[in-house]
């Protein structure tokens, strides 16, 4: 479990510390008050943006000079625990740091030690919304299985953004220049549709045991964006360079993806699914990707608000999937209410203008 948890000028939160943790842990406050801002601090844990995709010289404090830092100890059993941190030296900073037992390392080394799960708010339009935040919520989820994926994306979308521009200038491009640029795409893109494909195959293996009702169980399918593996993304970027230069755009690769979601009990897209189905289904999704994340390292879920448009029955029933999880969990709420059946195995602080006191 994360413990000896401190926030130093991170967004409201001039010096804030959590101690004594537990397997479930709640954040209680009003809106407004910094709950969220300790949830997306703890996602610093993990390579990527964190679970706002902000800039970082957003989540420095207002008015400070400095940058901001953030700290947790993984308690391990049967060893020492190790201290993971990630900072950043200015307020405007350009990239974060990261250390590990006060050694400087890379951010993907984090992803050896921790597996980082979240749902927000935000996400609950994820099924109605453009088809490149479902792109966005698959690398995700490739991330923590495979940390190298953040790699391939990075690459695969500035290789992409290189072919966009040579289509878009007035004089035709050098054949030896797309042939270059193509076969970064090819070789990233590449990566990139075969750890979408397989994330996608083991999720719904793991989904297939789970629980039915009161869960809605959905039924996930990914579909390529016109190439299904390298040869056919180059084959697809060779024989569209007319069509593409006339759209100025490339109209082929994994940069088209989408993740097709269905209400498997109704065959009903989750798009048209109501409210209420659409956050189980989202639950659902997040507590099969948390579980194969783990594998061999700590669990770590990140729920926000996660109760806000759960009924009853399903609320009891997520509490018991979590418990049976051994993942430690993180959630908010603006009252205890919601929570009261596990509020006697919980840890509780109260978080009140970027202050947190243990309850």
């Amino acid at each position: 479990m994360l413990d000896r948890i401190s926030l130093t000028h991170f967004r409201n939160h001039a010096a804030s510390e959590l101690r004594e943790t537990a397997r479930f842990n709640l954040l209680v406050g009003e809106n407004g008050a910094g709950k969220t801002n300790v949830l997306e601090a703890l996602s610093l844990l993990a390579p990527g943006r964190g679970l706002r995709r902000a800039a970082l010289a957003e989540m420095a404090m207002q008015g400070s000079d400095h940058g901001f830092a953030v700290g947790a100890d993984l308690a391990q059993q049967g060893a020492d625990a190790v201290r993971l941190g990630t900072y950043c030296e200015t307020a405007s900073p350009t990239r974060r740091k990261v250390r590990i037992n006060g050694a400087d390392s890379p951010a993907t080394a984090l992803g050896e030690w921790i597996a980082l799960t979240w749902l927000t708010p935000a996400m609950d339009g994820l099924f109605t919304g453009p088809s490149n935040d479902r792109r966005r919520f698959l690398d995700r989820m490739a991330l923590a299985l495979d940390p190298a994926h953040a790699a391939h994306v990075s690459r695969y979308e500035a290789a992409l953004r290189e072919r966009n521009r040579l289509l878009s200038d007035d004089r035709a491009p050098e054949s030896a220049w797309l042939d270059a640029i193509e076969a970064q795409m090819v070789e990233h893109g590449g990566r990139l549709i075969a750890g979408r494909a397989a994330l996608v195959d083991t999720l719904m293996a793991r989904i297939a045991h789970m629980p039915s009702e009161p869960f809605a169980r959905p039924a996930l399918t990914y579909s390529p964006g016109g190439a299904d593996n390298a040869e056919a993304l180059s084959q697809a970027l060779f024989e569209g360079r007319h069509r593409d230069r006339a759209a100025q755009r490339t109209l082929a690769g994994p940069h088209r993806d989408e993740l097709e979601v269905v209400h498997a009990a109704k065959r009903v897209p989750a798009a048209q699914s109501s409210t209420g189905e659409q956050k189980a289904m989202l639950v659902a999704i997040t507590l099969a990707h948390a579980a194969l994340a783990a594998q061999g390292r700590a669990g770590v879920l990140l729920l926000d608000e996660v109760a806000a448009h759960l009924d009853p029955v399903r609320r009891a029933a997520l509490f018991e999937q979590l418990d049976a999880s051994g993942a430690q969990v993180w959630m908010t709420g603006t009252e205890v209410g919601p929570f009261e059946t596990i509020t006697d195995k919980s840890a509780i602080w109260r978080v009140s203008g970027g202050n947190v006191e243990r309850r």
